[in-house]
């Protein structure tokens, strides 16, 4: 994509952002006062369930009901990013570095924040605002919103991914899913019963939440030091928390028991792997439940599965944050709007509607999400995310994960010396002596 040759690297997102703005495709800068007294503001949203649909309970929903709550302050109008989380980064982050000025509101992949934050491309969160976006909140969520100990984002709502299975081929298996399992049980119950292990290991950013929740839960870092420059960066990856975590990626793809195109698999793929007859068991976030279209009775959810037996797992945090861009024309009623989407009674019905965990505690207490998520599930997902550790908060992740991905790809050839492969690549992607 692009090579850093910047010495001084004050701001890593720049190299790229301008190489693309060079291109000429940037388009549609500059904010929208709508045409009349009242000032519209823009918020670009992930896809979800309803998209641009303000019928459908997504955050188009959520911008329409605070539009009219605001009392004629603001309206809200919607602009959707792309579906993949990489591409998301790439549109805001080219925005962004253009001073665009309709930046309002931006959902956002918390490890993305962090790059915006450090590349100083965010408004300065009020004050007097900071107490509402971080009480009752998920600790997780408060520290996935933190660059060097200051609030720069929002929590919106908070994901973790589950180990979902199907109870008859648990028990068929001989696992007791009521304790910890580690993913070698996994794969052993898998050849068993003859089913599938759904999993990420497409070449995206879901391919790297995977890797960094197996080399965090077999205690390693996959960034020692995520708030360094990259002179001072130290991996943890070339370790044996990282041989086990490509031990396991090598196993669940040779064996068979990550299905025929393991390579090729993303978050949807997953889904249906685990939806067909064969499926047995799988990693994913909570809108899996949502979506499974099979017999949901047979369908439960674990804490996710350990990388080695006497360490708790490293649950993958991710969810989305709201920032506004320090160009915007309208910061003070962005924050305003984003106060009211991040409320009580918005996460709650957001998450009964799009599957998509709050990040608020007490939402895990209310009766209609206790049935949107029933037999517990809520409850692991509440408890999941006391665990959940995110992808290294470092303003280089856009780099690190984009060279882990490719070092680590394709699945099938990981083997012990790809950890220290992919170290060596990264610093040498990090310091200009490789393009990535």
């Amino acid at each position: 994509m692009f090579m850093n040759t910047s010495k001084s690297r004050r701001r890593v997102a720049v190299a790229a952002s301008m190489a693309m703005l060079a291109t000429g495709v940037l388009a549609g800068c500059g904010g929208d006062s709508g045409g009349g007294s009242t000032p519209t503001l823009t918020w670009y949203i992930n896809p979800d369930v309803g998209n641009s649909d303000a019928s459908k309970g997504g955050q188009a929903t959520l911008a329409a009901n605070c539009t009219k709550n605001s009392g004629g302050k603001y309206k809200i109008k919607v602009e959707l990013l792309p579906n993949s989380a990489s591409d998301q980064r790439t549109q805001l982050l080219r925005r962004l570095a253009a001073g665009d000025s309709s930046m309002d509101i931006m959902s956002a992949d918390p490890a993305f924040v962090t790059e915006f934050a450090a590349a100083g491309y965010l408004a300065p969160i009020p004050a007097g605002m900071e107490k509402n976006f971080t009480e009752d909140r998920v600790q997780s969520s408060i520290d996935a919103s933190m660059y060097k100990g200051k609030l720069t984002s929002v929590p919106f709502w908070a994901n973790t991914q589950l180990l979902w299975y199907k109870k008859s081929v648990a028990q068929k298996a001989g696992l007791d899913m009521s304790k910890p399992v580690t993913w070698d049980q996994l794969v052993s119950a898998a050849q068993k019963t003859n089913t599938k292990v759904g999993v990420q290991a497409k070449l995206y950013e879901g391919y790297a939440v995977w890797i960094n929740a197996l080399v965090a839960g077999a205690g390693g870092k996959l960034v020692e030091n995520p708030s360094a420059t990259y002179e001072n960066i130290k991996l943890g990856l070339d370790s044996e928390a990282g041989k086990k975590a490509a031990t396991i990626i090598n196993k669940v793809a040779t064996s068979g028991v990550g299905g025929p195109a393991v390579g090729s698999s993303d978050e949807t793929a997953s889904l249906t792997l685990f939806q067909a007859p064969n499926g047995g068991f799988l990693v994913n976030w909570p809108y899996t439940y949502g979506a499974y279209t099979g017999d949901k009775k047979d369908v439960a959810a674990a804490i996710y599965p350990r990388t080695v037996a006497d360490k708790d797992s490293a649950p993958p945090f991710g969810g989305i944050q709201l920032s506004v861009g320090k160009n915007s024309k309208h910061t003070d009623l962005a924050y305003q709007a984003i106060d009211c989407i991040t409320n009580q009674e918005n996460t709650t019905a957001y998450m009964v509607a799009s599957g998509n965990p709050s990040s608020r505690k007490k939402s895990y207490d209310d009766a209609k999400v206790k049935e949107a998520f029933p037999n517990g599930i809520a409850a692991q997902i509440r408890t999941s995310l006391d665990k959940a550790v995110p992808r290294p908060l470092s303003p280089y992740w856009g780099d690190v994960s984009g060279a882990l991905q490719l070092k680590f790809s394709p699945p099938s050839a990981v083997n012990q010396q790809t950890p220290a492969t992919a170290q060596k690549y990264i610093l040498d992607v990090l310091k200009g002596k490789a393009l990535l």
